[in-house]
């Protein structure tokens, strides 16, 4: 840090007499990310979206043809998705180009997109003529800020990390066309926009954002012809991006009369102080969070705290102050559109945009307005060690799936799809024990830790259950247990039942053994036909069809079915070629 000499006339960034200039405060702060969230390089899936993305969509992201297929379709499905996200689903194609299923690239990449979000937003700063100190404080506090901790340490996280990019991107841009013109800055700025409708449905509020910046907080006419032509690629931005939504086959499947969407809303409302409290006091943080679960006095602390610095400030800017306000209740909108039978999670992820409209206001208050700027630095930097080692620390519940979901559950204890996974992970703990097991020593460990994984794993189903018997994938793993506990037959209502509310294909596979057991052969035949459908080359699976046809004496279908697993290069019992080659069978 070194004392800078005024000009004669002070621009935005620069250093007047008796104030702090950070000399190379880019690289100040990007060696903060790196020393905060070097942790997660070496992190692995969450089993939260991320293995979908990475391992199950292995074959999608293969095709680089789809990175302009994915304009047309789903997220998550081509056709049976709400969420149209082209960019995201690039960034991931990009990725596995990259460096495949080798998932450490997938996380330096998101630390990467925090880097550069930081960049662009100590810019705007500066745009805004905020002071240099002030700038890089407020971008030092962004920068290890734990409740962005799951956009930057779990991989689907990046969805807002990208957004971010391309709004601040647009929003810097916006500001060059507004006070200097050049037709360049408004094609770049359409350009940023255009590019952030398509990676997350919030951009929508990303023009309404930049109005308020201009008029509010840099104080420009509103109705300057250089606006109203601004406004007007605004416009052409979101045509194009609506009229390319509406071609894509994306299908919301929900209730989206009026009348639940208001109820919803309103439901909703009080997340706004519970993310307050995860601003300001970030202690109660998870990784699953619902609004039942989490707590309120530390918004209320957080209000007030606010309050109380807006009010024994100085010589307050309110228009800057209502700019602030004005950017985070606009980027927290959508969070409190998401209707409540597609998504009951209030994810801090969320916040990732809503912070820079809090940190845009925190210079009028009497933080910033009564501190000295030794003051202000001190008492800046405190609170981004703190922040930093609750981030170092949060950061490890997205290490791993077990780690994941035991904060999950912990953390969100009346959500049923939480202690649903937390369920399946230690039912897989229990399976990842007999595979690991060598000396008789730990075959009796086994024992003893399988049991009580068991036990845990079926105490964990038990309560999902009772909390929401209809949550997704719940009656796939419930049916799951009682087959492991040999009750097959009790198992099928189950399978139906999560068949009929989401049609999971793996339900066949399962199907086909309760169909077995009751001796209905042709039944489960069609069952694993069924399944193989959506999992071609599942070994069991084919191995199971081919030794029901053989009982069923179908032996033309066993022929084929030979053919099949061959091509795919699966092991085929020889005994049942001969047997084939001998009837002559074609």
């Amino acid at each position: 840090m070194t004392a800078a000499k005024a000009p004669s006339q002070p621009q935005a960034g620069t250093a007047v007499p008796g104030e702090i200039k950070i000399s190379y405060p880019l690289l100040w702060l990007a060696i903060a990310v790196l020393v905060v969230y070097f942790p997660s390089f070496s992190f692995g899936f969450t089993e939260l979206d991320d293995s979908i993305f990475i391992r199950d969509f292995q074959e999608y992201n293969e095709q680089i043809s789809n990175l302009f297929g994915a304009f047309g379709r789903g997220l998550f499905n081509p056709t049976q998705d709400p969420y149209y996200r082209p960019i995201f689903s690039d960034s991931m194609i990009l990725n596995y180009r990259i460096s495949g299923l080798e998932i450490g690239s997938y996380h330096v990449v998101n630390i990467l997109l925090h880097i550069t979000t930081i960049v662009l937003l100590y810019k705007l700063f500066i745009r805004l003529k905020l002071k240099q100190l002030h700038a890089f404080l407020l971008c030092a506090v962004f920068a290890v800020h734990p409740v962005l901790c799951q956009a930057v340490a779990w991989i689907p996280g990046r969805n807002d990390t990208i957004l971010a990019v391309f709004i601040l991107a647009f929003f810097n841009k916006a500001i060059d066309y507004a006070e200097k013109g050049n037709i360049k800055n408004i094609v770049l700025a359409s350009f940023f926009l255009l590019f952030a409708f398509f990676t997350k449905e919030t951009a929508v509020f990303a023009a309404p954002a930049a109005f308020v910046i201009l008029v509010l907080a840099l104080g420009l006419k509103p109705f300057e012809k250089r606006n109203l032509t601004l406004y007007g690629t605004w416009a052409g931005c979101f045509i194009i991006w609506f009229a390319a939504r509406s071609m894509a086959t994306v299908h919301i499947k929900t209730d989206l009369s009026t009348a639940r969407q208001v109820t919803d809303f309103i439901h909703r409302l009080p997340v706004m102080i519970q993310y307050m409290g995860k601003i300001f006091l970030p202690f109660n943080l998870t990784v699953f969070p619902i609004q039942k679960d989490t707590v309120y006095y530390f918004g209320f602390i957080a209000v007030a705290l606010l309050a109380a610095l807006i009010y024994f400030s100085e010589n307050v800017n309110w228009r800057r102050l209502a700019a602030g306000f004005a950017v985070f209740l606009l980027f927290l909108l959508p969070a409190l559109l998401v209707p409540g039978n597609l998504n009951e999670q209030t994810f801090e992820h969320r916040l990732y945009l809503p912070v820079i409209g809090i940190l845009l206001l925190l210079p009028e208050t009497a933080l910033f307005k009564r501190l000295t700027d030794k003051n202000l630095l001190v008492a800046i930097s405190g609170i981004c060690v703190i922040f930093a080692a609750v981030n170092f620390n949060h950061q490890y519940n997205f290490s791993d799936p077990f780690a994941f979901w035991h904060k999950a559950a912990n953390g969100s204890p009346n959500s049923a799809y939480a202690n649903m996974m937390l369920a399946a992970r230690e039912d897989r703990n229990a399976q990842e024990l007999a595979y690991e097991m060598r000396s008789t020593e730990e075959r009796q460990s086994w024992v003893k830790n399988a049991g009580e994984n068991a036990q845990l794993s079926f105490d964990l189903f038990h309560k999902a259950y009772g909390l929401n018997p209809n949550e997704k994938y719940l009656n796939f793993y419930y049916g799951c247990m009682l087959q492991k506990k040999d009750s097959i037959l009790a198992s099928e209502p189950y399978f139906l039942k999560e068949k009929k509310t989401s049609g999971y294909y793996e339900c066949d596979f399962y199907l086909a053994r309760v169909a077995m057991t009751k001796n209905d052969t042709a039944g489960a035949i069609g069952y694993m036909e069924t399944y193989l459908k959506k999992d071609a080359g599942n070994p069991q699976a084919n191995k199971n069809l081919l030794l029901m046809y053989f009982s069923r004496r179908q032996f033309k279908e066993a022929k084929m079915q030979v053919s099949k697993m061959q091509v795919l290069g699966l092991p085929v019992p020889q005994a049942m070629v001969q047997q084939l080659n001998a009837m002559g069978i074609q």
